[in-house]
């Protein structure tokens, strides 16, 4: 490309911003025909006006529909702007155009407009100027500055809105005769494309060869950019801030070669499909000559995608350092009184002021401002600062940069977002090119620092909210070994809602969950802490597994979200190797049998949690021996965009079948290799190995009868005594039993049941009621009272006694430890 200013002469620094831009407009007044001349025009509002973006509306084929014909700068969708409106309508932009006025909106003229309401930020100012007499189009620029556009501004402004000379329509590539060798036209609804010998050529295709469809040129690229290269051919997808794009194609031999599309979309008029017209080139024709101004574009497009604060630093690194030979780049966010340095280029400390590295705290470091007084005044002033080589600086500056540094003030919504300093070894001679490509980069990254910010602390607290409410260890368990591992998405706020537990229940039972909210937000973290705790308390009342689940979904539905979630839960017995499973909506376990083959279990299930109200979620049994190893999923694991479910679960199986089950990290880490993370990935793996010493147990259901608790003693006595227990615990027992039976039928109704459990030279006797009322233990009792003394006697002969709640009533247990 050509320089947008060929001479510093030309733009002296004693010129205005209106004669600097016109000088600028005339170097791009000839030829008349130059390519991408239209959007070199526009660019100049970028740096000249300080618009962040800037357009031109034409009516194109259609008078009652006015198209955007070209655009720069940030994308059009963070304003709230479309491609097309209605010459009639009452947008400014077609208010414009018919009255031939231009219109200059700050952000309370545009708080009622349709575009103040579709945009994240409405904190920007519109400027729509006629190309000339009324019906001939528009200009509009956009400005985040505060106060919108200035004197000067406006004035570069309508400079550039005179220059502006867009192409008759019969003037696109594609409607008559034949394309010129690098364009194409490209019909977007049915994907045939006509191209220009010059195209075919870099694509290593004849005319012969080539069947007219785009897949076919996409089936050149190298896989990795297709995915970018798609943006751009489909039209639903396409932004228009971003049409100009180099990809790589696959050569014969040797390495991939790159090419540069620059396109633009056409609205669909007259019977005639929308298209995506034109041109491709060899990309290593044009890198050697890049205009400041086209390192502003590009810097806009790398900091509209950029999502946190180093995404920013690093658009902002590849953006200066190299074409200003800078030997080094701090970028530093403002918070309070001080200084937070988040990027350094190059890393290493050694390479930045001895100052600096006192005060390295962390990663970065961090002083106050009132430390460096200049630093403190550009901040003020808000304004670039450049001082050459010897000029006289604190030590904490004079270090960044001995043979020159500049300062650049980062302004985002009428404050300070922080500073880039950029600093040169050798001395330095600042041109006024350079000082327009320093100013225009310093508003373009403060906007970006500023949601580049908000997005890094959303995504701290999010993260926070999901590692707290994800388990922190796994619990050891009777006859079994689990481990567990969880991976965020690596797009966009890598926080979702997948989650698994672990939940030791009673009698040597086990459940293993593993679940997944819909949505990667602070909500769906938020609906996974409630379902997950939530399922583990329905749990621990002893629930059956499909109640338990049924009131999971009975309480998301009462929640009112509008998300909803899937599950799988197994109920594990570590005493008989049984287990039950129910899932909603989830993926099948799968399991891996002791002789190595694996299996899907095609386990019926219910709907998602949240969706029904009268769910059923069936049970399906499993039997589990010993060494068989359980594997619980989420979708991310096992779906990609390159693969579909039923492909990616028999992967799993295939995977698990081949792994070593003695060491079940490893093949979890096996496992994760490879996952495409493009969602959150939650893997739960389990071996069930059988207890070596299984339990004696033994039940006795209490009827009320004048004789139950006689009954209930000689049902103790007789199990007791075939188990060996000695005759001093046994009378010790049948005390515990006598008070916990009595309290159960004195002050519950229903039924009650004893249970008795030797496990590990520990003894358990518990009494289960229909009463959810715990027993209270008095804090003092007179010698005239009659009762209350049951629990202080348990207390007193039992190692541990307690309660716990059972499918709507509790069972108070107290264990006793019997002489050897």
């Amino acid at each position: 490309m050509a320089n947008v200013v060929s001479e510093r002469a030309a733009v002296g620094g004693t010129r205005t911003g209106p004669e600097r831009a016109e000088a600028a407009l005339g170097t791009l007044g000839a030829p008349p025909g130059m390519p991408d001349r239209l959007r070199r025009v526009l660019e100049q509002a970028l740096v000249f006006a300080g618009a962040s973006f800037a357009g031109v509306y034409t009516p194109g084929d259609d008078p009652a529909h006015l198209s955007l014909a070209e655009s720069a700068g940030l994308p059009r969708t963070l304003y709230g702007l479309r491609d097309g409106y209605p010459a009639d309508g009452g947008s400014p932009i077609a208010e414009a155009h018919r009255t031939g006025q231009p219109l200059w909106l700050g952000p309370e003229e545009l708080a009622g407009c349709p575009e103040a309401r579709r945009t994240p930020s409405p904190e920007f100012s519109l400027a729509v100027l006629p190309l000339g007499p009324a019906g001939t189009g528009c200009l509009l620029a956009v400005s985040e500055r505060p106060g919108g556009f200035g004197t000067d501004d406006r004035a570069c402004l309508e400079l550039i809105a005179r220059a502006v000379a867009v192409p008759a329509p019969s003037a696109v590539p594609g409607d008559t005769g034949e394309l010129p060798e690098d364009a194409f036209s490209l019909a977007v609804d049915s994907g045939r494309v006509e191209v220009g010998d010059g195209i075919l050529r870099l694509f290593g295709l004849s005319r012969d060869d080539f069947d007219g469809r785009v897949e076919t040129l996409l089936g050149r690229a190298v896989p990795e950019d297709v995915p970018a290269l798609m943006s751009v051919v489909e039209a639903d997808h396409m932004s228009i801030g971003e049409r100009e794009l180099e990809f790589r194609i696959l050569q014969p031999s040797g390495a991939p070669r790159w090419l540069r599309l620059c396109g633009r979309l056409l609205p669909a008029a007259k019977g005639r499909p929308a298209r995506l017209v034109g041109t491709v080139a060899d990309a290593s024709t044009l890198r050697s000559d890049v205009t400041d101004v086209a390192r502003v574009q590009r810097l806009a497009a790398a900091l509209a995608t950029a999502g946190t604060v180093k995404d920013v630093g690093g658009a902002v690194v590849a953006a200066l350092r190299e074409p200003l030979r800078a030997d080094r780049i701090a970028l530093a966010e403002l918070e309070n009184d001080r200084l937070v340095v988040t990027v350094l280029d190059p890393p290493e400390p050694e390479a930045w002021p001895e100052l600096w590295r006192t005060e390295w705290r962390t990663e970065w470091p961090d002083a106050p401002v009132r430390a460096m007084p200049t630093l403190a005044a550009a901040l003020r002033e808000g304004r670039a600062r450049i001082w050459p080589a010897g000029s006289a600086l604190e030590p904490a500056l004079a270090g960044v940069g001995p043979g020159g540094l500049a300062v650049l003030p980062l302004p985002a919504g009428g404050r300070m977002a922080g500073a880039c300093l950029i600093g040169w070894d050798d001395p330095h001679d600042f041109g006024p090119d350079e000082r327009a490509l320093l100013t225009a980069c310093a508003g373009l990254t403060g906007q970006a620092l500023l949601r580049a910010h908000a997005f890094d602390a959303e995504h701290e607290l999010v993260g926070m909210l999901q590692r707290t409410l994800l388990p922190r260890r796994l619990p050891r368990l009777p006859g079994a070994v689990a481990v567990a591992r969880y991976l965020p998405t690596t797009a966009g706020l890598e926080v979702g809602g997948d989650w698994y537990d672990v939940i030791p229940l009673a009698d040597n039972h086990v459940a293993f969950v593993i679940g997944d909210v819909q949505g990667h937000n602070a909500g769906a973290a938020t609906v996974m802490g409630q379902m997950r705790t939530a399922l583990r308390a329905y749990a621990a009342e002893g629930h059956a597994p499909d109640v338990v689940v049924a009131h999971a979904n009975r309480l998301l539905l009462e929640m009112e979200t509008d998300l909803f979630a899937t599950c799988a839960y197994v109920d594990v017995d570590m005493e008989e190797g049984t287990a039950w499973c129910v899932r909603a909506g989830h993926l099948e376990p799968v399991l891996r049998h002791p002789d190595g083959t694996a299996e899907i279990v095609r386990a019926e299930g219910g709907p998602p949690l949240g969706v029904l109200g009268q769910a059923q979620f069936p049970i399906t049994p499993l039997r589990l021996q010993p060494g068989t190893v359980v594997a619980l999923t989420t979708d991310g694991l096992v779906e990609s965009a390159d693969s579909d479910l039923d492909e990616g679960m028999e992967r799993l199986a295939r995977e698990l079948s081949a792994a070593d089950p003695a060491h079940l990290g490893l093949v979890a880490d096996a496992l994760l290799t490879g996952a495409h993370r493009t969602d959150d990935v939650a893997l739960l793996l389990v071996r069930y190995d059988g207890m070596a010493v299984r339990p004696l147990r033994e039940s006795w259901t209490v009827w009320r009868v004048p004789q139950a608790v006689g009954h209930a003693r000689r049902f103790t006595r007789r199990t007791l005594r075939a188990w060996g227990v000695s005759p001093g615990t046994m009378d010790t027992a049948l005390l515990v039993v006598s008070e916990l039976v009595t309290n159960a039928l004195v002050h519950t109704d229903g039924q009650v049941r004893l249970d008795l459990s030797l496990i590990n030279h520990r003894l358990r006797l518990a009494v289960t009621d229909s009463s959810p009322r715990s027993p209270v233990k008095p804090t003092s009792i007179g010698w005239e009272a009659t009762g209350g003394r049951g629990i202080l006697l348990v207390e007193a002969v039992s190692v541990a006694w307690g309660t716990v709640p059972v499918s709507g009533g509790k069972q108070v247990w107290a264990d006793l430890v019997p002489d050897r």
